[in-house]
């Protein structure tokens, strides 16, 4: 064999190698660009909105969950109801007791990974109220009405839920609450969500509202992607929308499909 010959053969074999190469490597899964978004109790979708500006800017298609907080059925149905309208998979994220809501509705097919930010991940056998007793939260503030509704304190409110919005907000949000079935917080989850698939969280330092101890244990068990915000009261999500939607948009780009 000349050496023309041998250098045409040798180029047919690496050319062979490359196309083998590239057939059997793997192609990489795009970023998640649903963003599905969970409020708490006592406010509505609306404190979601910089970190909906966010997303939104980063070209996700991001959609809040309004659930009426009149039982934690009716809360999971609003949230399903939204994942039901998707084409194709999602990023659930749950604040504050919007995290017992994706704890359940997380079983959905179309949600791919939670992200918790200041919020409950409850265990069979748990609720709020019983993993508050274990881990006291800082505030006295909670009023229940004669229909069994609760509500925070509007003086309290400031300071127990957003010590760390400016003092005009905080107070707007006082008195702009939605009271929430005193039910919701004893619900029980027989499968939770985060067992099954990845999770990312996000503990509030000084969250008056959750024992930020407490959303520690709940992240660790999870084995969650964590990170923790200095001064954080439990609206982090509103006073730390950048910090709260690098969080997402991480969970959207590893856990794409």
């Amino acid at each position: 064999m000349n050496l023309s010959t041998f250098r045409s053969a040798a180029a047919h074999v690496a050319a062979a190698f490359c196309l083998f190469g590239a057939a059997a490597a793997p192609a990489l899964a795009a970023p998640i660009k649903n963003i599905v978004l969970v409020h708490g109790a006592f406010v509505d979708g609306s404190g979601w909105r910089p970190v909906y500006d966010i997303l939104e800017k980063d070209g996700y298609n991001v959609t809040l969950v309004q659930e009426p907080l009149t039982s934690f059925k009716d809360d999971v149905t609003a949230t399903k109801r939204v994942l039901d309208s998707l084409d194709g998979p999602a990023v659930l994220v749950g604040h504050s007791y919007g995290g017992a809501i994706i704890t359940e509705a997380g079983n959905d097919d179309h949600v791919k990974s939670l992200v918790y930010i200041a919020a409950h991940a409850l265990d069979v056998g748990e609720t709020e109220v019983s993993n508050g007793k274990k881990f006291p939260n800082s505030t006295k503030a909670v009023i229940r009405t004669p229909d069994n509704y609760l509500y925070l304190n509007p003086a309290n409110y400031p300071a127990d839920f957003a010590g760390d919005l400016p003092r005009a907000q905080a107070e707007f949000e006082a008195h702009a609450q939605m009271p929430t079935a005193a039910s919701v917080f004893t619900a029980q989850i027989p499968d939770p969500a985060w067992k099954n698939k990845p999770v990312w969280y996000m503990v509030a330092k000084a969250d008056k509202i959750i024992n930020p101890d407490l959303e520690r244990m709940y992240a660790g068990r999870a084995h969650a992607h964590t990170v923790e915000i200095d001064g954080a009261s439990h609206s982090v999500y509103e006073s730390h929308p950048k910090e709260v939607a690098a969080l997402i948009e991480e969970a959207a780009q590893q856990s794409g499909q």
